[in-house]
């Protein structure tokens, strides 16, 4: 069986196209070339990978095998690449980390500054996404390491938990529920809201369960950060969901009220998560032993 990176990248080009023709294109080979090449592969496999339709085409069972194999592979070329280009400029390598936005805002920051002076050859990009699709590009190769939600992780990525990510209501200093203790987020969601932006994956993440209540939150402002959010409900612009943690850092120099939410999915257990042991690269290993050092568990 021999089958090479460029018939790999094809094929992976033409399953997100779901066109021969479209993928052939992206892969800038002529149509009878990639044509030649899939069947080529078909041959040396002895399974059919795609089932031809009137509109593009389909992948078989073992076309969908093969495109999870295929994306860890090409993954792992490109970090070999990326490490073997940095050993020439002195980088040694480069991290791509997935992470939910408590994670990536407020828990992260302080383990990842000690870890890059500890190596300072490695450098990390941390991307926000939600948990559901953090474990989906950790699975199919597409980030080396993720920090997310530990109940929506399958059981095929290994993990470790890290920290507790409580949700707390915030509201102005005399707001008419200021005085509870806690509150469900039912009780407030036909309030006027202070958010992050809309592609924040926190924010999309409480726009759910408010649709879930069926109601869409009447949005006042959205920001950037955590501390301009709680500057803006302050003022009694409106209120806001956000990480405990960051409510009691900008409470010690604020007046906001802080309500424990008694909805389950306002409390969350983080976990870092990856793919097994043994496809992990060195960096990605030394991360993640780094990063149990500082596990609040």
């Amino acid at each position: 069986m021999h089958v090479d990176l460029v018939d790999l990248r094809l094929f992976v080009a033409i399953a997100e196209a779901r066109s021969i023709t479209h993928g052939a294109e992206r892969s800038a080979l002529a149509l009878a070339s990639a044509s030649a090449r899939i069947k080529g592969m078909e041959a040396a496999l002895g399974v059919a990978l795609l089932e031809r339709q009137r509109r593009g085409v389909r992948l078989t069972a073992a076309g969908e095998s093969l495109l999870d194999h295929a994306r860890i592979v090409l993954h792992q070329v490109a970090t070999m690449q990326g490490e073997l280009t940095a050993f020439a400029r002195g980088l040694k390598a480069r991290i791509h980390m997935l992470a939910n936005t408590s994670g990536a805002t407020e828990h992260l920051p302080k383990a990842l500054s000690s870890f890059l002076a500890k190596y300072p050859a490695i450098s990390v990009d941390v991307e926000e996404r939600e948990s559901v699709e953090i474990a989906t590009a950790l699975a199919s190769g597409a980030a080396d390491i993720g920090i997310a939600v530990d109940a929506v992780l399958p059981d095929s990525l290994d993990r470790f938990p890290f920290c507790e990510d409580r949700l707390v209501l915030i509201v102005p200093p005399h707001d008419d529920i200021g005085h509870r203790r806690q509150a469900a987020f039912r009780d407030i969601a036909e309030r006027d809201f202070v958010g992050l932006t809309e592609d924040s994956a926190l924010q999309r993440h409480i726009a759910t369960h408010a649709a879930k209540l069926g109601r869409r939150l009447r949005m006042r402002a959205r920001l950037k950060s955590f501390d301009a959010i709680c500057q803006m409900v302050e003022a009694g612009v409106g209120v806001a969901v956000i990480p405990e943690v960051a409510a009691r850092r900008y409470s010690r120099s604020s007046r906001i009220r802080a309500l424990r939410m008694t909805d389950p999915w306002s409390s969350r257990k983080l976990s870092i998560c990856m793919r097994g042991p043994l496809s992990l690269p060195r960096p990605v290993q030394q991360l993640a032993d780094h990063l149990k050092t500082f596990a609040k568990v």
